[in-house]
């Protein structure tokens, strides 16, 4: 059974949303498929439930923190109750967005999509006829290629635990890892973390050492340039025990989970690429132009995590900014280029880490004149409040053009004062502009101008 489209789209989530919706408004047909549940990942099992479980988590530190300042009483994590609250968020997604697709008319397929041929995709007995195809099919866990891998769960297992296990082991020091890490620490799990390199490397490595440090405080065991070789249960019901480097230097962890949460790769691996004429990168990303599109087939377009263009990072805001792109070029011909100068990202510990722009070393390997500020603000009202121990900053600006070229904090409030220093950046505001802005007070906005 064949069926002609003028667009189909893989993936159901940010990236592949905005271009279907944008082209069935201009009258197109268009059909999108995808294996998992629609949503894609950030709201059925990424950002969105992470931080609803992030959040209870900080009740309970916050609780931890204030207690003999004017809070009494133990707070604690009811975790299959706040899985069931976390569920009143996800459950309905799929089922909406399905919907969603369908009241405006396009048609949603589910299963494996491949390229049978530059523009005919296969879908079980079907096969789909594209004028035009976008790729919006994410990212997965990249393999670890280590044995008992198949003992080690991934993050969207960890998200939907009825049972948080007493002893939790995370391989890798990355987004994921740190974020479950101070989740499971608060809600009384032992954790600990076994990174292989530097952790967070794309973060400024000052305020990633002042965090690890607090997350070493809070009890997670953080053992770094440690390579997990192997992963076997001891009993058929029993522990598992995680081996940790070679010869002399081997040592095992014995845990209750062992978690997947060291790094993903794009979902490229089974859309046929090679039939599609759909050339890959070296790591399996999409190879795009400056617009987006395929090099190699020029009907095809991506976004999302299955794609890299400079400056992209792995966000659903990425995506969504891409997706978007996707649909003006394939509308109005090749119009659009993403725009990603400023792109604000955040690590949900507890405190928050969050960044935009350059750090102090990209900054200085353009060779720029730079004047850094940097401070510890655990002092700061803002901290001194909630008695957050860990909080800092760190700014860089180019002296010769008065501009910030990156910005970096980490403490209360941090998440949301970091989209101002990337406002700041993207709309070209100078920092003598930014120090006579009067902000809302007492609040992390109001911090901004002692930063400078």
């Amino acid at each position: 059974m064949t069926g002609q489209f003028d667009l189909v789209v893989l993936g159901s989530g940010t990236g592949g949303a905005a271009p279907a919706h944008a082209c069935r408004a201009a009258g197109w047909s268009v059909a999108v498929i995808d294996d998992r549940p629609f949503g894609g990942t950030c709201e059925n099992r990424g950002c969105d439930p992470k931080k609803v479980l992030v959040g209870a988590a900080d009740v309970v530190y916050w609780a931890e923190r204030m207690k003999g300042h004017g809070v009494a009483g133990d707070a604690r994590i009811d975790w299959p109750s706040l899985m069931a609250f976390k569920r009143e968020f996800t459950d309905p997604v799929p089922a909406s967005m399905e919907e969603g697709f369908r009241k405006e008319g396009i048609e949603t397929l589910h299963g494996e999509a491949r390229f049978v041929a530059e523009d005919r995709i296969a879908i079980g007995d079907r096969e789909l006829v594209a004028k035009h195809v976008v790729i919006a099919t994410g990212a997965s866990p990249r393999v670890l290629e280590i044995p008992g891998e198949e003992h080690v769960i991934n993050s969207t297992e960890f998200l939907d635990l009825d049972v948080l296990p007493r002893r939790v082991a995370f391989i890798g020091a990355g987004y994921i890892s740190l974020e479950f890490a101070h989740l499971a620490r608060h809600a009384g799990a032992e954790v600990i973390v076994l990174g292989r390199g530097a952790p967070l490397p794309s973060f400024e490595v000052d305020l990633v050492a002042r965090l690890i440090e607090h997350t070493r405080k809070i009890g997670i065991d953080v053992r770094l340039d440690k390579s997990v070789c192997a992963v076997e249960r001891v009993s058929e019901s029993g522990p598992y025990r995680v081996q940790v480097g070679h010869g002399a230097n081997t040592e095992f962890v014995e845990t209750d989970l062992v978690v997947h949460g060291a790094g993903r790769v794009p979902n490229s691996a089974r859309i046929g690429a090679a039939s599609g004429r759909v050339e890959l990168e070296h790591h399996g990303a999409i190879r795009v132009n400056d617009f987006l599109q395929s090099v190699s087939n020029p009907r095809v377009y991506a976004a999302g995590d299955v794609v890299s263009p400079p400056g992209a990072m792995p966000l659903t805001p990425v995506a969504g900014h891409e997706g978007a792109v996707v649909a003006k070029n394939l509308l109005g011909g090749n119009v659009a280029r993403p725009d990603l100068r400023a792109v604000p990202s955040v690590v949900f510990t507890l405190p928050v880490l969050a960044r935009v722009g350059l750090t102090e070393a990209a900054a200085r390997a353009t060779g720029m004149q730079i004047r850094v500020e940097t401070k510890d603000t655990t002092q700061w009202f803002t901290n001194r409040r909630v008695r957050e121990p860990a909080g800092m900053f760190k700014t860089i600006i180019d002296e010769k053009t008065d501009r910030i070229v990156g910005a970096h904090l980490l403490g209360t409030e941090a998440a949301e004062t970091i989209n101002l220093f990337a406002m700041a950046i993207r709309f070209d505001i100078s920092v003598t502009e930014l120090k006579t802005m009067i902000c809302a007070y007492p609040t992390g906005a109001s911090n901004i101008s002692y930063m400078l």
